[in-house]
C-alpha cells in the first residue's frame, strides 16, 4: 500500500481531476435506493477514471454513506454484540496492513488503547466481507485486511461530543502508528455519523467487491461518490475517494502554502471546545496525502470544532467578491473577515461533502469544474461532474440546474430541507456582527491618506551606482526592463527563450532569484487569463497577528489592509513609524508594533559570516515577535563597504521558516525593503516564499535619477512626472504578479504568499532544507560559500574601485565580453555556412561549435555511460529509430511557410514527424506532391481556442496533440 520512492517523483506533486457528486433523499429518509443510485452514478462516471496495465485496476472509486443502522444492528446480533441506541454506534472503517499479521494485531491494538484512553466503549471487530477477485492484479497485490471497529457511545455524552472523541481517537491512534512505523494502517473513515467504503477499483467493481453495498438493508438518506483519475500520481488505497468528508475533482494550486501555513497556525490554534486536548489534533495535515487529502483535513478540523460543514467550506473555498458591487454587503464583510483568518485553497474544484447530516456541493471561484444538479418529484436531488449520470425520464424531473463560480447547493437531511446557494450564505454571513467587527478593527490604507509629493532623488550619482553594482544592476536593465515599465506601465516584451547558462553553470555572479523557476498549471489544470478574468483576481495584503483558525472574536480582524504588496516610500516610512493613534490609544485594541531588522553581514567573515547573520537575523525575528512586534521589516539599506547584503530572498526564507519552526509565524507579517528586487520575478519569489509586502528603493531612486538626467527627452519620457513613473512601475510589477499568479491558475495573492510555486535548478540540498524547505530541487548545486562568492563579486564591483559604473553584462542581449550565450555569433555563422554550402566539413564545423561550447543547460552535462558492445546486427535498423524522432511543434506564423513546409517534407522522408503546432494548416499539404514529396504535418496540435481544427484536419494526422496551458 506505500507509494514506491525514486529520485524523481515527490509526494507533494500528487492531484487528481475526476468524477463526482451526491445522491440524497431531501426529506431525509434513509432507503437502499440512495446507495444504488450513487453507486449506478459512479458506474457511469468510469470514463472520468483510469485503469492499469492489467486492466482491471482502476485509480480508485468509494462511497460516503450515513452509517447504515440496520446492516449494523442485524450484524451485532450475528456477533453477539448488544448496543440499546442505533446512534449510539460509531464505525470505524480500517485498512490494515496487508499479508502481517504481527503489523495487524499492533495497529487494532494501537486503537484500542485510543478507544479506551478516550472513554469510549469497545464493542468489538467485523471482518468486511469482500471478493477479492473482482479486483485487479495490482490492487490485489496491494489490498488491505479490512476490518470494521464498532465503538459505544458512553451514556450522558452528546452526539457532537461522541464524533470529537472519535476524531481525536483517530488522530491519536494515527500518530502513534506514525511513531511505531506502522505506515500501512490507514483509517478511511472513523465515525458515528458517516462511514467510507472505497477501494482501489474502477467503479462498476466497487459492489462486486464490497458485498455490504449489495445488501438491502444497507439504508441512507445521502451518499456522495467518487470515480478517481490521478493525473500525475500512484493510485493507491488511501489516496481512492471520498475522504472522511468530501470527494473532490479538481486540483488545489497554492496546496504548498496551505499546508505550510496550516501548519504555521497550529502553535495559534485555541478552542474552549478542544481545551488541552488541541495538542492531540497535531500535525493537522497528514504527510504524503493529496491535495484531496488536505483539503479534507482542513474541513474536518473546521467543522468539528463548531462550524457547520458550510461554514467551513465557505471558509475554505471562498467565492470571488473583491470586485463584486452586487453582492449582498453582510456576505461580502462575512468573506473579507475570513480573509483575515485564512487564504483559500485555490485551485480549480468541484467539491461534493457530508458531515453525515448535510449533504453538499460547492464550486471555486472560476467555477473551472462542472456541477450540475436535477431534482426528481420524489424528492431525490442527484449532483454530479456532468448530466445524465442517473437515468431518470425528464417527466420526472421538477428542477434542473448547474452551479456557477463560487455557488454552493446542500440538502440538510435532518431538517428534511434543501438549501440553495443564496440562504446557505445568507444564514451563514450573518452569524457574527462581521461588518462591525471590520469596521472596528481593519485598518486600511488605500494609498491617498498617505498621499505627498514624491520627493526628490535622495542619494548622489556616484552612491547610487554603487548600490546598483552592489545589488546586481546592469546597464540593459535600465534601459531593457525598467524604462519601458515606467513608460508604459507594463512589462517589456521580448522574444522566448533564454539561452544563457543557468545560474550554477554561469561564470558570472547571478543574483539568487535567478536560481528559482517558477511552475505553471499542468495536465488538467487550467491556467486563467489575469486580464478577461479580472473580476476574480485579488492582490490584497494585509500586515498583522494572525489569530486562531478556530474562533471568531473581533480581534481576528485587527490587521492592515493594502490593495497591492508593493509600497511607495510614504508607506514605508508610515510602517516604520506607526502613528500611536494605531496603538491602545484609550481603546483597548492591542498596537502595532513594526522593529526593521537588518539584512546585511560583514565582508571579511566570507560564508560563515552570512550564515551567522541570518541565524542572528532569524533569531532577531523571534525576540522581536515575542516582545510584540506584529510587523517585521528586513532591511538591506545599511550596506557599506564593510558590509554586503543578504540576498534578501535568503533572509524572507531563513525568517519564514525559522518562525514557523518556531511557533511564532502567524504573530507576524514580513515586510522587505530590497535593494536586489526590481523585476515582477524577484517580487513573485518573495512573496511566494513568505513575503507580505515589498518596498523596492533601489528600484525607486534608480527611476527618480532616470528622469531627472533624461533633460533631453532622449527616452521619449516627454511629460513623464516622478508620481507618474513610479505609478507605472508598480503598475507594470502588479500586472507581472497576476499574470505569474495566473499561469499557476491561482487568483488571490493571499494563497500565492508562502506556496512555494517554484522549483530551484542548482542549489545545495542544505540551503533548501533550513531556508526554503519544501522547494523542490532534485539536482543539487551551490551552497553557502557559492552564493556568498557571488554576493562579494557584486560588493568588490561596487566598493573596490573609486568610481563604479554600470556595465553591459549582456544577460538580455548578446555582448562579446559579457554573459555567454549558447546561440552565439560563432554558432549562427557556423548553421548559415552549413546550409549554404551543404558540404560535410562545414556540418562538421558546425558541430564542433555547438559541441565544445560550455555548458548551459542540465542536458549539456548527459554523458552516455558506455557498456559492453553488442553485435550490431542485434540493433535496430535506422528506419525504426527514426520513426521515435519528431519535431518540436511551431505554428506557421512563428516559420514562415517555405521553412514550415520543409521541416515537414524532411521529417517524411525519413520515416519521422513534424508538428504543426496551433492554427491549422494549409490543405494543399495534405495531398502528396507530384515529386513524391509530402508536406503534411504528422501531428497535429489542438489548440486550447481550437483554431484553424477542422475534420480534414484532425483526418490528415497520425498523432494528435493537446495544446495545454496555452499562453
Amino acid at each position: 500500500m506505500s507509494i514506491p520512492q525514486n529520485s524523481l517523483y515527490s509526494p507533494e506533486f500528487e492531484h487528481d481531476a475526476c468524477g463526482v457528486g451526491f445522491v440524497a433523499d431531501i426529506g431525509g429518509n434513509k432507503t437502499h435506493k440512495i446507495l444504488e443510485q450513487a453507486i449506478r452514478s459512479a458506474i457511469n462516471l468510469t470514463h472520468r477514471g483510469a485503469v492499469g496495465a492489467d486492466a482491471k485496476t482502476g485509480d480508485g472509486a468509494g462511497v460516503l454513506t450515513q452509517i447504515p443502522g440496520k446492516l449494523f444492528a442485524r450484524e451485532m446480533q450475528r456477533l453477539g454484540l448488544r448496543l440499546d441506541h442505533a446512534e449510539d454506534l460509531g464505525v470505524g472503517m480500517i485498512f490494515l496492513p496487508a499479508g502481517d499479521a504481527a503489523a495487524q494485531q499492533a495497529s487494532k491494538a494501537i486503537i484500542e488503547a485510543a478507544i479506551a484512553d478516550h472513554a469510549l466503549v469497545l464493542l468489538g471487530w467485523r471482518k468486511v466481507p469482500v471478493k477479492s477477485d473482482e479486483l485487479g492484479d495490482k490492487a490485489r497485490e496491494t489490498q488491505p485486511e479490512i476490518q470494521q471497529v464498532l465503538i459505544g457511545k458512553p451514556a450522558g455524552v452528546e452526539a457532537d461530543a461522541f464524533e470529537r472523541s472519535l476524531y481525536l481517537t483517530r488522530k491519536v491512534t494515527e500518530k502513534e502508528a506514525n511513531r511505531r512505523g506502522l505506515a500501512d494502517l490507514y483509517i478511511p473513515s472513523f465515525s458515528h455519523r458517516t462511514i467510507v467504503y472505497k477501494a482501489l477499483v474502477v467503479a462498476p467493481q466497487l459492489e462486486r467487491f464490497y458485498l455490504d453495498l449489495k445488501d438491502p438493508d444497507y439504508e441512507t438518506a445521502l451518499s456522495v461518490f467518487h470515480q478517481r483519475y490521478s493525473t500525475n500520481t500512484f493510485p493507491t488505497w488511501p489516496l481512492a475517494q471520498p475522504m472522511r468528508m468530501l470527494g473532490h475533482n479538481g486540483e488545489i494550486n497554492t496546496l504548498k502554502g496551505n499546508r505550510n501555513w496550516m501548519f504555521a497556525r497550529e502553535a495559534e490554534m485555541r478552542s474552549e471546545i478542544w481545551g488541552r486536548e488541541i495538542e492531540k489534533l497535531k500535525p493537522v495535515i497528514t504527510k504524503g496525502g493529496s491535495d484531496s487529502t488536505s483539503l479534507d483535513n482542513a474541513l474536518e478540523l473546521l467543522t468539528l470544532s463548531g462550524r457547520t460543514i458550510l461554514h467551513s467550506m465557505m471558509m475554505l473555498v471562498p467565492e470571488a467578491y473583491q470586485r463584486m458591487p452586487a453582492m449582498d454587503p453582510d456576505l461580502r464583510s462575512f468573506y473579507e473577515y475570513l480573509s483575515c483568518i485564512s487564504e483559500p485553497w485555490d485551485g480549480p474544484a468541484g467539491i461534493a461533502f457530508s458531515d453525515g447530516v448535510i449533504v453538499g456541493a460547492a464550486l471555486d471561484r472560476n467555477g473551472l469544474r462542472p456541477a450540475r444538479y436535477k431534482i426528481a418529484k420524489d424528492g431525490t436531488i442527484i449532483m454530479a461532474s456532468e448530466v445524465g449520470v442517473l437515468e431518470i425520464s425528464d417527466s420526472e424531473i421538477v428542477e434542473k440546474g448547474r452551479l456557477g463560480p463560487g455557488q454552493m447547493i446542500a440538502v440538510n437531511t435532518a431538517r428534511g430541507t434543501l438549501l440553495r446557494n443564496e440562504e446557505i450564505k445568507k444564514e451563514v454571513s450573518r452569524l457574527k456582527p462581521y461588518s462591525r467587527w471590520l469596521k472596528e478593527n481593519l485598518y486600511r490604507v488605500d494609498g491617498a491618506s498617505l498621499k505627498q509629493p514624491v520627493p526628490p532623488p535622495t542619494m548622489e550619482e556616484v552612491d547610487l551606482v554603487r548600490r546598483q553594482r552592489g545589488f546586481g544592476y546592469a546597464e540593459e536593465e535600465l534601459e531593457v526592463i525598467i524604462s519601458p515599465m515606467i513608460t508604459e506601465g507594463k512589462e517589456p516584451v521580448g522574444s522566448m527563450g533564454d539561452d544563457t547558462p543557468l545560474s550554477v553553470l554561469s561564470k558570472r555572479p547571478r543574483l539568487l532569484y535567478t536560481y528559482f523557476k517558477q511552475l505553471f498549471a499542468q495536465v488538467t489544470n487550467p491556467p486563467i487569463d489575469s486580464l478577461r478574468e479580472e473580476l476574480v483576481m485579488s492582490l490584497n495584503s494585509a500586515l498583522g497577528y494572525r489569530r486562531s483558525l478556530l474562533e471568531e472574536t473581533p480581534d481576528h480582524a485587527r490587521l492592515i489592509k493594502f490593495s497591492s504588496p508593493i509600497l511607495n516610500q510614504q508607506e514605508m516610512e508610515w510602517l516604520k513609524n506607526l502613528p500611536a493613534s494605531m496603538g491602545d490609544g484609550g481603546n483597548g485594541k492591542p498596537p502595532f508594533r513594526s522593529t526593521v531588522l537588518r539584512a546585511i553581514f560583514p565582508t571579511s567573515e566570507g560564508a560563515k559570516g552570512l550564515e551567522r547573520a541570518l541565524d542572528e537575523l532569524s533569531q532577531a525575528a523571534v525576540e522581536a515577535v515575542d516582545e510584540g512586534s506584529s510587523i517585521l521589516i528586513l532591511s538591506d539599506r545599511d550596506v557599506s563597504s564593510t558590509h554586503a547584503p543578504i540576498p534578501m530572498l535568503l533572509a524572507v526564507g531563513a525568517v519564514h521558516h525559522d518562525l514557523i519552526r518556531q511557533g511564532r509565524r502567524m504573530r507576524a507579517s514580513i515586510v522587505v525593503e530590497a535593494g536586489d528586487a526590481r523585476e515582477e520575478h524577484h517580487f513573485a519569489c518573495l512573496l511566494g516564499h513568505g513575503a507580505s509586502m515589498i518596498y523596492p528603493y533601489i528600484t525607486y531612486e534608480t527611476i527618480l535619477h532616470l528622469l531627472a538626467n533624461n533633460t533631453e527627452n532622449d527616452n521619449g519620457w516627454n511629460g513623464l512626472d516622478a508620481t507618474k513613473a513610479l505609478q507605472n512601475y508598480k503598475k507594470a510589477i502588479e500586472h507581472g504578479i497576476l499574470k505569474i499568479m495566473s499561469k499557476m491558475g491561482i487568483s488571490t495573492l493571499s494563497s500565492y504568499r508562502g506556496a512555494q510555486i517554484f522549483e530551484a535548478i542548482g542549489l545545495d540540498r542544505a540551503i533548501i532544507d533550513k531556508y526554503f524547505t519544501g522547494t523542490p530541487s532534485r539536482i543539487g548545486g551551490a551552497g553557502l560559500e557559492e552564493i556568498t562568492a557571488e554576493v562579494l563579486r557584486f560588493h568588490r564591483a561596487a566598493f573596490g574601485v573609486p568610481q563604479p559604473r554600470l556595465e553591459q553584462e549582456g544577460f538580455y542581449r548578446y555582448r562579446k565580453s559579457g554573459e555567454y550565450h549558447a546561440f552565439n555569433p560563432d554558432v549562427f555563422k557556423a548553421i548559415h555556412r552549413m546550409v549554404k554550402s551543404g558540404a560535410p566539413k562545414d556540418y562538421e564545423t558546425y558541430a564542433k561549435a555547438v559541441d565544445e561550447r560550455p555548458p548551459a543547460t542540465i542536458r549539456d552535462l548527459l554523458r552516455f555511460k558506455l557498456s559492453n558492445a553488442i553485435p550490431l546486427e542485434e540493433v535496430e535498423p535506422i528506419e525504426k529509430i527514426l520513426k521515435r524522432f519528431t519535431t518540436g511543434s511551431i505554428s506557421h506564423g512563428a516559420l514562415g511557410r517555405e521553412a514550415h513546409e520543409t521541416l515537414a517534407i524532411a521529417m517524411n522522408r525519413l520515416g519521422a514527424k513534424s508538428g504543426s503546432g496551433e492554427g491549422g494548416e494549409d490543405p494543399s499539404r495534405y495531398h502528396r506532391r507530384q515529386n513524391g514529396d509530402w508536406a503534411n504535418s504528422a501531428i497535429k496540435q489542438v489548440a486550447s481556442a481550437r483554431f484553424g481544427v477542422t475534420p480534414e484536419y484532425l483526418a490528415s494526422a497520425i498523432e494528435l496533440e493537446i495544446k495545454m496551458a496555452q499562453g
